[in-house]
């Protein structure tokens, strides 16, 4: 495990990450419920790949400091922080964004921050067949009003990602459970990042992302409008393309993953 390193942001937040290996930067977003523990697994493969694979918390997250009030391109100064900070001067840099995490990494390019090549897995964009649930950003700042986690845990993971309450249930008591806690205050952030009520696909910013950029999704991800999210993704990219690679529900194994990102980079 790598040594905890800080960033200043440009509102003077610290931004807490870790890297691994030398060469090109290649940050590794999270989404929803991630903290830097998260993708260490990537970042580790990635750094040893010729690259300098970085994982970082969020701002509200882990490590990392919080300044109010919240906004997107607050986030978008944190990633370009973290880019400044574990890579080089006029070196490029890359970014690969899982599912919300992907959505900042868009809003990012498309701001124009220092962004060779951007990537991400299963961007959750909604669209008429599977909308964003109603007053999304309010409900979920009523449960944060009420001091009640709990309740933001749940009616994440039932009624905006679905899961059967059984499953929801079978988290309490486990290890998991108070690092998700934790974390609840910041799912607003990434519904931010996606659009806030409006969820749909932000084709004008979109527009503005000219880099390359590769959407992934997973063999396993058996949710068709999740898993179809990446060919409509790139589809709406002026210079995108999709890929499959095999893995599980909404994720791809490190193992599997971190090549192909390494070899996109550096193509």
């Amino acid at each position: 495990m790598s040594q905890i390193e800080e960033a200043t942001s440009a509102d003077g937040t610290t931004i807490a990450y870790e890297s691994y290996g030398s060469g090109p930067v290649a940050v590794v977003v999270g989404g929803a419920f991630c903290d830097l523990g998260s993708f260490r697994d990537l970042a580790e493969e990635l750094g040893g790949l010729g690259l300098t694979g970085v994982t970082y918390d969020r701002r509200g997250r882990g490590d990392s400091g919080d300044t109010h009030p919240y906004a997107v391109a607050r986030e978008i100064d944190d990633l370009t922080a973290v880019i400044d900070a574990a890579g080089e001067s006029d070196a490029p840099a890359y970014a690969f964004g899982v599912s919300s995490g992907g959505a900042l990494v868009i809003e990012a390019i498309a701001a124009g921050a220092p962004v060779t090549k951007g990537s991400a897995l299963e961007v959750p964009y909604r669209s008429e067949a599977w909308p964003a649930p109603d007053d999304y950003i309010g409900q979920l700042e009523r449960f944060e009003a009420a001091g009640d986690r709990e309740g933001i845990l749940r009616y994440f993971n039932n009624i905006v990602v679905g899961m059967p309450e059984e499953m929801v249930e079978g988290m309490r008591g486990t290890p998991m459970w108070e690092p998700l806690l934790a974390l609840t205050y910041t799912v607003k952030y990434d519904g931010a990042c996606l659009g806030g009520d409006d969820q749909s696909l932000p084709t004008e910013t979109l527009r503005r992302v000219t880099v390359p950029f590769l959407s992934v999704c997973s063999s396993g991800t058996q949710m068709p409008v999740l898993h179809d999210s990446a060919r409509v993704l790139a589809g709406a990219l002026p210079n995108a393309r999709a890929v499959e690679l095999p893995g599980d529900f909404h994720q791809v194994p490190a193992p599997v993953l971190a090549p192909v990102l390494a070899e996109f980079y550096r193509a």
